[in-house]
């Protein structure tokens, strides 16, 4: 938008003439569309606007309907009002203040109703096929011509393609028909873009009848347009589109040409399947004749269209607003250009100048309005219009006469930056009336003398072809004045491309990818880079992926025909651009020859031609011709001859008695193009074979039996008819027996029999049909069946290697008992077997195969020391022939296997006794062991000891004078006379004399105290006791004699807030004394305080009826568990996780359960106190469960340890290994489940007069549960002893 020219922002003010800011638009208008007429403009004052419609004044403040925007002259009707007919008209807006008026450019509005569809006729067509055929779309009428879519009832476009064309005026066009046309759905959808409406039209149902009769060819015949001539009068810089839709059979093809020049490469494009020719930014060069050629084998039509260019106005000089002051002379010029020639008329504030009142100082001399010695009054606003019957434009220009001190309004110390080249413009606005008269300096003198440098009528100091010299500051001043302001210029480097695009071929489908590279000033910022492609800016689509950008980068993803041009790459900084340009050529298969024609037909021969189709970019280079012969070989496609890509004619060689068409495949880089049309047929007269059988052999496979095969011949190589072949064999080298026999077969193979085994015979095959016999055969040597070898080899031999290997040798069988090809030797071993010192033959073990020429083997992999024998045979391809004699052997002896166990036992801190068990494989006569021994550990002797043992029968060795306080290695192995075999290794230690527990701690609750201890490892269990007392009192409590291993004892039955004393008694002395207090309050004083109920009556009553029926549940689940049942709160809790595996919860017990662990602890631990390892299940671990009876354990220090993993077990007095033997792996937790408990009547007496004794420790636990104690009439159940369960109650 043109703005004034002395820069409003830099005056302060100045009145200022209307200027227009804001054209209206011509608009096309539905009764639903919202309307707007835009009319913007600035000044000062500000303006006041009018309208004027169709020569009139129209004010739409006074229309209700209509809303104007405050301060502009803008009106607009909002959507709603059914009819709108009334605005319909053309409009022009005028802007005018004290200073003058302006006026806007005239627009039009059309109104419409939105169209609408009328009622129609179902139509149905009926066509034959190959005929053509139209159908009508006739969309409603609008200005705004519809967009057509020709769709199926699923809303799928119709496929179209050369055949199926859609016209301009929508309808659909078939060149032919074919039956696969048939539907019923042909829609044609009609789209008004502006009217924002689709009108879908009832479908046409289309039948196409097949008929024997259809014309095969026809003539082409244009239907659109029609007839041989149109002419169309088009206006420059519109778009516009030349159509060409013919009919024919076989499809017609197009061509566009123009009969006066050459088209345009830039401005036109063919499309729509070669059925339009695009004509965009037309111009007057585009005038002139333009043929369409519909052409196929039957003909050409032609269709010529003539195209006449005019212009509506355009402007090649427009008057430009300007101050003046008093007493200048003012030239508008205005020049205007159109076909036919513009009209120019000159209007003064809106005013026709001729309706103005003259005055003698203005003048009109041709486009040029002259005002002479201006005054301030002449200050208005001229408006130039130019016409002619294509439209008017109008330019505003303004006189602005005033008078005003002069001023520099550009910034002072501006910096202007330029490349290499470029012309440099610095700017030096000023304002003032007279105008103000500048002068421009250099620090460099000579260069403003110089023809590139001059100053412009805006002020500006214009140097062209900068160069870095020219760098520097110049001063622009007013002359007679004291302003002035200082300009720097920048020269810098200009942008170069250094790599320009290539000339790019590339394939239909593929990507291509074209790269720009440059150099550009550092001092820029990194440049933008811009492709075009045919002078079209290319961009990336969020929808599509046909262009990737990527820095300096074009990726065509996938190219077709329409992505061949010119591609440019423009590389743009804030100061130049530079470009450069490449291409793009879409190459593809050659398109196949056409209208392939048989010339010279002959009886071996014909000549062929045929018509190149396009070469798709990509020279053709070479033709091949391919035939299918009928008769014998139809569907399969024979190449027969190649051509260069210049040649259009071959002649092709024929079999006799052969059916041929033909077909021609063009060649190019790219591929071959699919094949022509097929020729008519040509057939070939009958001929004696010219080839025989391939492969003649014998393919015998029964004794005395003589096979002969071949491979057939394909059909195609009979050249006859009665085909057979004839074979015929004779004993190869038999003098009685020269004579050939032979036999006519129609395919192999033939069998003749008493051929005697294995026996040579000459053999040859020839073809024969109605018309001879084909060339003399090549005779082959061919030998009937094998049969199984009659001997087998003599004088074997064995040569023993090592105790797992030996040698077997023979010496080669004789030809003539092989009977047949000799294959090879299999040698078969066998594993004997001495019975009553007897060797018996056994079964054979493995078999080792051996080649023709082989009279050797290599048997490995035996058992040392026993006895075998090996038998040989030979083999041909009928089998193996009979074994010879077994040739028995021993093998050698070996190294014996590691001993099979080795168990250490500590009889004492020094001495370790070792006993094992003879090696499982001795691998010949066992004469002893060897044991070597050595400390292990650091800073231990490492000397091995060896210890030779002679005894073979010695199971046990005792060693002495061993260190107590160390860890032995002890290795033991086997000896034959081959040597020491493979060694059994155990670690191992001696065990120490027993010692009292320490690290004793002790964890309260009320009325229990856990007591745990820790011992030391390879020390033998010891026994010792637990005595406690309150510490005002003098009688002890003893505990039952405690196993030192057992790291867990429970005191029972103590009072709450009770002090006691703990003595710890080995022998007879007290090894650890400790001070415990209980937790909780003392009961005495408890009932002192309170009076106490438990004497009351109520109150035992109520606790003799729980404790009777407690009773009796123990002794329903005691008897249910004996019969093999479950309590039911197991039941309930089966698919929870076991108790132990997770912390129990206060006031909570695990359900009854029995505790196998005692019995695999007793496995493990010492053998001297088996009774005592009982009782670490029932005592030693209540405190699995000691916290679900209100006991507060403190679990800090040893005890913790003890409680959170499983209980350290000394080493054993008696260690065993098998072989490999197993980390140890610790004893089961007492609470763990494995399984069900040993019964009471199972165990040693010492421990069931043990359990019994104990029961009283479990009833005083079930008291403290709220449980009365078992009666001592009722009998436990054998699977369920007192100290082994435990149970929940909640």
């Amino acid at each position: 938008m043109p703005g004034y020219p002395w820069g409003t922002d830099k005056v302060d003010n100045i009145r200022q003439p209307p200027l227009i800011s804001g054209q209206p638009n011509s608009t096309l208008a539905f009764s639903m569309d919202d309307i707007t007429l835009t009319c913007e403009a600035s000044g000062v004052p500000k303006p006041t606007f009018r309208w004027v419609k169709d020569g009139k004044e129209f004010d739409p403040t006074g229309d209700p309907l209509l809303s104007v925007t405050p301060g502009s002259g803008t009106f607009s009707m909002t959507s709603g009002y059914e009819s709108i007919s009334q605005y319909q008209g053309n409009y022009s807006c005028y802007a005018s203040n004290e200073l003058g008026t302006a006026v806007s450019n005239q627009v039009q509005l059309i109104t419409e109703n939105p169209p609408i569809l009328q009622r129609e006729k179902p139509i149905r067509k009926k066509v034959s096929e190959g005929d053509s055929l139209v159908l009508q779309c006739n969309p409603p009428y609008s200005t705004e011509p519809p967009q057509i879519h020709w769709m199926d009832d699923k809303l799928r476009h119709i496929e179209l393609s050369e055949r199926v064309t859609q016209g301009q005026d929508g309808n659909l066009y078939f060149s032919s028909v074919i039956p696969d046309d048939s539907r019923s759905d042909y829609s044609c959808h009609a789209q008004y873009i502006t009217a924002r409406t689709i009108l879908p039209k009832d479908p046409i149902t289309l039948t196409v009848t097949p008929s024997n009769t259809v014309v095969r060819n026809r003539k082409p015949q244009m239907v659109r347009p029609a007839g041989s001539r149109s002419s169309y009068l088009l206006l420059r810089g519109t778009s516009f589109e030349l159509e060409c839709i013919p009919q024919g059979l076989p499809t017609p093809t197009i061509q566009w040409v123009r009969r006066d020049g050459e088209l345009s490469e830039t401005r036109t494009s063919i499309e729509s399947f070669d059925r339009l020719l695009r004509f965009s930014n037309i111009s007057e060069a585009d005038t002139g004749e333009y043929q369409c050629l519909a052409k196929n084998i039957q003909g050409t039509a032609i269709h010529t269209y003539t195209i006449s260019v005019e212009a509506a106005p355009y402007w090649t000089k427009k008057s430009e607003s300007e101050l003046y002051a008093p007493g200048d002379t003012v030239r508008l010029e205005c020049e205007a250009d159109g076909i036919p020639a513009p009209t120019v008329t000159w209007y003064m504030n809106g005013n026709l100048l001729s309706g103005v009142d003259p005055d003698p100082r203005r003048s009109v001399q041709g486009n040029t309005l002259v005002l002479r010695d201006v005054k301030l009054s002449d200050t208005a606003v001229f408006q130039c219009q130019a016409s002619n019957r294509h439209g008017t434009i109008l330019v505003n220009a303004y006189i602005y006469v005033l008078r005003v001190p002069p001023q520099i309004l550009t910034e002072d110390r501006e910096t202007y930056r330029a490349t290499e080249g470029q012309t440099a413009e610095l700017e030096c606005k000023t304002f003032g009336s007279p105008r103000p008269t500048l002068a421009w300096e250099s620090e460099h003198p000579t260069l403003m003398s110089e023809p590139r440098v001059s100053k412009l009528d805006t002020g500006a100091l214009q140097i062209t072809d900068v160069s870095h010299g020219d760098s520097g500051s110049f001063t622009c001043s007013i002359r007679n004045t004291s302003l002035s302001i200082t300009a720097h210029l920048e020269v810098l480097n200009r942008t170069v491309i250094v790599t320009p695009p290539q000339a790019l071929r590339a394939q239909r489908g593929h990507d291509a990818v074209l790269s720009c590279h440059a150099q550009v000033d550092p001092k820029l910022a990194p440049p933008q880079f811009q492709w075009r492609m045919d002078g079209q800016k290319l961009f990336a689509s969020t929808t599509e992926d046909k262009y990737t950008f990527k820095e300096n980068t074009l990726t065509v993803n996938k190219v077709q025909e329409d992505d061949t041009g010119e591609y440019t790459c423009e590389v743009i900084t804030k100061l130049d651009q530079a470009e450069a340009t490449g291409s793009i050529t879409v190459v593809d298969r050659p398109d196949p020859p056409s209208y392939p024609e048989l010339l010279d037909q002959m009886d071996r021969s014909v000549k062929l031609s045929w018509i190149a189709g396009e070469d798709n970019h990509s020279p053709i280079l070479k033709f091949v011709v391919e035939f299918e012969e009928q008769k014998f070989g139809q569907g399969e496609w024979e190449e027969a001859v190649e051509v260069p890509g210049d040649v259009e004619e071959a002649d092709v060689p024929l079999r006799p008695f052969g059916t041929y068409r033909f077909r021609v495949i063009a060649v190019n880089d790219v591929g071959r193009s699919d094949p022509s049309e097929t020729t008519d047929v040509h057939t070939t007269p009958p001929a004696a074979p010219e080839n025989n059988p391939q492969q003649v052999q014998s393919d015998s496979t029964e004794s005395d039996v003589l096979v002969i095969t071949w491979e057939e011949m394909k059909n195609k190589y009979f050249f006859g008819p009665e085909f057979r072949y004839k074979v015929m064999w004779r004993k190869h080298g038999s003098r009685q027996d020269s004579h050939w026999h032979h036999k006519m077969a129609d395919a192999p193979p033939v069998v003749v029999p008493g051929a005697g085994p294995f026996t040579a015979y000459d053999i040859k095959v020839q073809a024969v049909n109605q018309e001879g016999e084909g060339p003399e055969p090549k005779s082959v040597i061919g030998r009937s069946g094998e049969d199984v070898p009659l001997e087998p080899p003599m004088d074997p031999g064995i040569i023993l290697l090592n105790s797992t290997a030996v040698r077997v040798q023979w010496a080669p069988i004789d030809a003539e008992s092989v009977r047949g090809q000799l294959h090879g030797y299999r040698v078969h071993l066998h594993k004997d077997h001495l019975e009553k010192g007897q060797r018996r033959e056994g079964d054979s073990v493995s078999v080792v195969q051996t080649k023709a020429n082989q009279e050797t083997a290599l048997l490995g992999g035996l058992q040392p020391y026993s006895p075998y024998s090996v038998t040989i045979t030979v083999f041909n391809s009928k089998g193996e022939g009979p074994h010879s004699d077994a040739l028995p052997f021993t093998s050698l002896e070996g190294v014996p296997s590691k001993p099979t166990s080795l168990r250490l036992d500590s009889p004492s801190e020094t001495e370790m006794t070792l006993h094992w068990t003879p090696p499982a494989q001795v691998n010949g006569v066992l004469t002893g062991y060897l044991l070597e021994y050595h400390q292990i550990g650091e800073g231990n002797d490492k000397q091995t000891h060896v210890e030779k043992i002679e005894n073979p029968d010695a199971s046990h060795l005792t060693i002495s004078d061993l260190d107590p306080h160390g860890h032995y290695l002890f290795s033991l192995r086997g000896r034959t006379s081959a040597g020491e075999g493979e060694a059994i290794v155990k670690e191992g230690a001696t065990l120490l004399e027993g010692v009292p527990p320490t690290n004793i701690s002790v964890s309260v609750g009320e009325t229990l105290a856990n007591v745990t201890w820790l011992t030391e490892a390879r020390y033998k269990n010891v026994g010792f006791h637990i005595f406690h007392r309150k510490i005002n009192e003098h009688e002890w409590t003893e505990s039952e004699e405690l196993n030192s291993t057992q790291s867990f004892y429970q005191l029972q039955e103590l009072e709450p807030g009770t002090e006691y004393v703990i003595h710890f008694v080995f022998g007879n002395s007290t090894f650890s004394e400790i001070d415990i207090k209980t937790e909780g309050q003392n009961k005495a004083w408890v009932w002192k305080m309170t009076g106490g109920f438990a004497t009351e009556g109520w109150f035992i009553g109520l606790i003799s009826a729980l404790v009777l029926l407690l009773l009796v549940l123990l002794i329903l689940c005691s008897v249910k568990r004996s019969k093999g049942g479950k309590y039911s709160v197991k039941d309930k809790e089966a698919g929870q996780i076991d108790s132990e595996a997770r912390p129990m919860k206060d006031e909570t017990f695990g359900e009854y359960r029995s505790l196998e662990s005692d019995n695999e602890e007793k496995q493990t631990a010492s053998q001297t106190s088996l009774c005592v390892a009982s009782k670490v299940g029932s005592e030693g671990n209540l405190m699995q469960y000691a916290h679900s009876v209100g006991v507060d354990f403190k679990e800090d220090g040893p005890f913790a340890d003890q409680y959170s993993v499983e209980t350290a077990v000394p080493g054993p007095e008696v260690q065993d290994v098998i072989e490999d033997p197993a980390p140890a792996t610790p004893s089961p937790h007492p609470l763990s489940a494995q399984g069900g408990p040993p019964t009471l009547k199972s165990w040693p007496e010492e421990c069931q007069s043990q359990a019994s004794g104990k029961r009283h420790n479990m009833d005083h636990l079930y008291m403290h549960m709220g449980v009365p104690p078992l009666e001592p009439a009722t009998p436990l159940p054998d699977t369920a002893p007192s100290h082994t369960l435990y149970m929940q109650a909640h």
